[in-house]
């Protein structure tokens, strides 16, 4: 994916390892106020303002660290794609404004508006709070653990959470949320495979429009995504721990419906052709 030298989102939240700063937003408050007293103290303030007050006095960042910052700051640009896609198809074939999440990055565990969540549950979005919760570790599993490498796999993980606020803003999942205890749980898991696949959908309508405003995808980046897709379907995730796979227990859809869905909403880049709920084939 073509994304260096582009402008990051300005809606990121970093937790991780303490800190708490906005990737792209300019130095947090607490390094302007530790770059004053080095000030008042006698020092350079300047080599507290270039650290951005994430690292120690005369301490130095290890390669894991700088390639750590490297993903932040990858998902962070991935994030303002989606922010110009969806204010621009918001506007255009909703008529309406699209509101920008927030993406929170963590490490091992972090409390959102929908609890506590630890780095096993993987990225999720929470509706409560309108904020995307990724621990960055999770590249290392799609490369090591899914063995879907790649970095247009993580944009494809952050393009669907995105979806997901979408499908919030829309009130769609507040629609399937209310059938929880309503229904059976069968019947209810089969919503939660329709939202899930819809989120594939509109990740893939991202892509569509992300490259034709800005050229964004180079040779390989969609088969990175679909393996992504097909890495974690319901049936090969079920298969890999289990031996078996048990469908009615399905939440997120079988590696076949997530690449389909993903790859019907890139080729059509058309939103009127993501209503999974209306779909009699999945």
């Amino acid at each position: 994916m073509r994304w260096q030298g582009r402008q990051g989102s300005q809606n990121v939240e970093d937790r991780r390892r303490g800190r708490n700063a906005a990737l792209g937003g300019g130095l947090s408050i607490g390094a302007i106020l530790i770059a004053i007293l080095v000030w008042f103290l006698g020092g350079d303030p300047q080599q507290v303002l270039q650290q951005g007050g994430g690292a120690p006095a005369g301490g130095t960042t290890t390669t894991a660290n700088a390639a750590e910052d490297e993903l932040a700051q990858f998902v962070s640009v991935v994030l303002k794609d989606t922010e110009d896609v969806w204010d621009k198809l918001f506007a255009e074939q909703l008529q309406a404004t699209y509101r920008k999440p927030t993406l929170v990055l963590f490490t091992q565990s972090v409390t959102s508006a929908c609890g506590m969540a630890s780095a096993a549950t993987g990225p999720f979005y929470c509706p409560g709070d309108q904020k995307l919760y990724i621990d960055l570790s999770f590249y290392q599993d799609l490369k090591n653990r899914f063995g879907a490498p790649g970095d247009f796999a993580m944009a494809y993980v952050v393009a669907h959470e995105v979806g997901h606020h979408v499908q919030n803003l829309l009130g769609i999942t507040d629609q399937v949320h209310r059938q929880r205890g309503r229904i059976p749980k069968v019947q209810y898991n089969q919503l939660s495979v329709r939202l899930e696949l819809q989120a594939d959908f509109l990740a893939g309508v991202w892509a569509h429009h992300a490259d034709r405003m800005k050229d964004i995808l180079e040779e390989g980046d969609i088969q990175e995504a679909l393996n992504a897709a097909n890495a974690i379907g319901d049936d090969r995730l079920q298969k890999q721990a289990r031996g078996y796979v048990i469908p009615e227990s399905f939440t997120h859809g079988t590696s076949a419906q997530r690449m389909r869905w993903f790859k019907k909403g890139f080729v059509t880049g058309d939103l009127a052709q993501g209503d999974t709920f209306a779909a009699e084939e999945l």
